[in-house]
């Protein structure tokens, strides 16, 4: 029984692999050219709050965006490089906290230096790969091009806001939006004329609600908690602890300062209580003091069948999800930025539609591929000793997963990973 339970797990590996080649290669090939397509004309205008009576239209821009995070931000941002008019506009008022863990995989950074945003030495922290730490056994690789960055998420969203509006993005805080129409949105019952809606909302989408995009798929929920220490890091490394049914993640973010977080599918498994069952990490956090409050979140795996309508398109979470496990929400939110730009700029969302299918492909399938994992303990304990073994091989997985491999390396990673696994 054990030996074909094992031959179960290698072919599952096996069809894990050949699923994330095939979908990998479309991904790391997300361009400006177009295909499909999408409504163009006929929006179907939906009902505005009551608080829209008697509003004034007195206000028109190219683009609005709902939601000024780093998606949002971003978004105004890339558009701004093409010459249109940008709002954005949200409930809250800057720096934004959103529970992450604050590492910025070395494409998010690229994908920021081409919006124009870096960090100085002294706020964050140079990383230079992943750690897999699993009981006692470990794997590390060091990321083949450059380095990570970790980064307070408040930090990261100041610097988006000051960027954006030295670039000419209107920002409006503390602003609501209470209804969206044929002709623009609703703020605070006042009509806005927009040639383009953006819905950057998150992952509860209002725009996404209003506009007809949203879907009845069921989402598969986790849920994360998040807290600061003071301390100096001992590692260069993004550490990634697993455990029974958890990670947990270890994200320098200063000299003195790390991020801790615990993602699991138990809504009530807080940081303390996960760190009794990581006894190695709690006793590194306990050498330092708490920087912040806990603070918790959901984050889940969702593919929108269509993210345009009309003239409504949405980016970042509102447009679809993908786990936090994969560090690669910001990022994909980042390239999504600079499609959609594109695609406004030759005024066929159907350009945008065509690439967010293939940017979301890579990071959706290798969150699926780290889950399975997450769900079968025996075979990522087995994988972890590989890569311990083998760091040349977890090297090649932790290039996969920041973009920097074909599809036909990612198979070939595949078939070796395999092999070893049947002949441990």
């Amino acid at each position: 029984a054990p030996e074909i339970a094992e031959r179960g797990e290698l072919v599952q590996l096996i069809l894990m692999c050949l699923a994330i080649s095939r979908n990998y290669e479309q991904g790391r090939a997300a361009s400006r050219d177009s295909s499909g397509g999408v409504q163009r004309n006929g929006y179907n205008a939906h009902p505005t709050s009551a608080k829209s009576k008697g509003a004034g239209v007195d206000e028109k821009t190219d683009v609005l965006i709902v939601g000024g995070g780093p998606a949002g931000l971003a978004a105004g941002i890339a558009a701004r490089k093409y010459g249109f008019r940008v709002m954005t506009v949200d409930a809250a008022a800057p720096p934004i906290d959103k529970v992450c863990g604050e590492g910025l995989l070395p494409d998010t950074v690229e994908a920021l230096a081409r919006l124009g945003i870096s960090f100085l030495p002294s706020e964050g922290s140079l990383l230079r790969g992943i750690r897999f730490l699993d009981g006692e056994d470990s794997g590390q690789a060091y990321f083949p091009a450059g380095p990570a960055i970790g980064v307070r998420r408040t930090t990261l969203h100041q610097k988006m806001v000051d960027h954006a509006a030295d670039c000419g993005v209107r920002l409006l805080w503390r602003t609501h939006v209470t209804g969206l129409n044929g002709k623009g949105v609703f703020l605070d019952g006042t009509q806005v004329y927009a040639r383009w809606i953006i819905g950057a909302d998150g992952a509860n989408s209002f725009i996404r609600r209003w506009s007809g995009l949203d879907c009845s798929l069921r989402v598969a929920q986790r849920f994360a908690y998040r807290r600061h220490y003071r301390v100096r890091p001992w590692t260069d490394c993004v550490e990634v602890y697993w455990g029974q049914g958890l990670q947990a993640y270890i994200t320098p973010v200063g000299s003195m300062e790390v991020c801790a977080a615990v993602i699991s599918r138990n809504p009530r498994l807080r940081l303390d209580k996960a760190l009794r069952a990581l006894p190695g990490l709690a006793a590194r956090l306990g050498q330092g003091e708490p920087t912040s409050a806990q603070r918790g979140g959901v984050t889940s795996m969702l593919r929108l069948p269509r993210v345009c309508r009309g003239r409504v398109a949405l980016i970042g979470d509102a447009s679809g999800c993908v786990d936090a496990i994969t560090g690669e929400g910001l990022g994909l939110a980042f390239r999504q930025a600079a499609a959609l730009a594109d695609a406004l700029a030759a005024n066929d969302l159907s350009r945008y539609e065509a690439a967010h299918r293939r940017l979301i492909r890579r990071p959706y399938w290798m969150g699926k591929s780290l889950l399975e994992l997450d769900a079968r303990p025996s075979l990522r304990q087995r994988i972890t000793r590989i890569f311990a073994k083998h760091p040349q091989l977890f090297a090649r997985f932790v290039a996969a997963h920041v973009g920097a491999r074909s599809g036909a390396d990612v198979l070939a990673m595949g078939a070796l990973l395999g092999w070893n696994l049947l002949i441990a």
